[in-house]
């Protein structure tokens, strides 16, 4: 059975920095991107960053670009999105996903997602 867990959200100021984890298990992702989205309150949900478990390649929103940083550790199963300089409208619940498609950004090309872990940023 397939699971993403997140962890890591929070309250912070802006400015600030937090670091959400996604720990997978049940299969191997090897051959997989793995990804983070977020859903702000009456919005939908958007793409924000991306990792291509095989080579490291990496793909970020231009909202966040140069702010938050996806990487995984092979060892722990785990992808990680560091999130620095957060903004009020940083604010969502962000979701950890996997997909079979290379290099995605489409919410329908995911297989797999997390609970979602909660982001709040107070201006």
């Amino acid at each position: 059975q397939v699971q993403l867990v997140e962890s890591g959200g929070g309250l912070v100021q802006a400015g600030g920095s937090l670091r959400l984890s996604c720990a997978a298990s049940g299969r191997s992702f090897s051959r997989y991107v793995m990804a983070w989205f977020r859903q702000a309150p009456g919005k939908e949900r958007e793409f924000v960053a991306l990792v291509r478990w095989s080579d490291d390649s990496t793909y970020y929103a231009n909202a966040v670009k140069g702010r938050f940083t996806i990487s995984r550790d092979n060892a722990k199963n785990t992808v990680y999105l560091q999130m620095n300089s957060l903004k009020p409208e940083d604010t969502a619940v962000y979701y950890c996903a996997a997909s079979r498609v290379e290099i995605t950004t489409t919410v329908d090309a995911y297989d797999y997602w997390g609970q979602g872990t909660q982001v709040t940023v107070s201006s």
